[in-house]
């Protein structure tokens, strides 16, 4: 017997959780997706091991398009 089965929301959400973490390490996404275990539930397939992606603490860069325009007034004088 062949049962239609679909992702849920949660599943989902660790797909694209795995697709950010590679693309931040640049690393292979194949391995983090072929190590999801999976449950049936009645929303669809859920990830019982969703990835976990850290970011570190980053101080926050001032945009060049705000440096730019602080240096002009502070050049003019105003």
């Amino acid at each position: 017997m062949v049962s239609n089965m679909n992702l849920s929301d949660q599943a989902l959400g660790a797909i694209m959780m795995a697709l950010q973490k590679s693309l931040l390490e640049q690393s292979d996404i194949v391995p983090v997706l072929q190590g999801f275990n999976f449950r049936l539930s009645e929303e669809g397939l859920v990830v019982l091991n969703p990835p976990i992606v850290k970011f570190a603490d980053v101080e926050e860069e001032t945009p060049v398009e705000d440096t730019v325009v602080e240096e002009e007034l502070t050049a003019s004088g105003e």
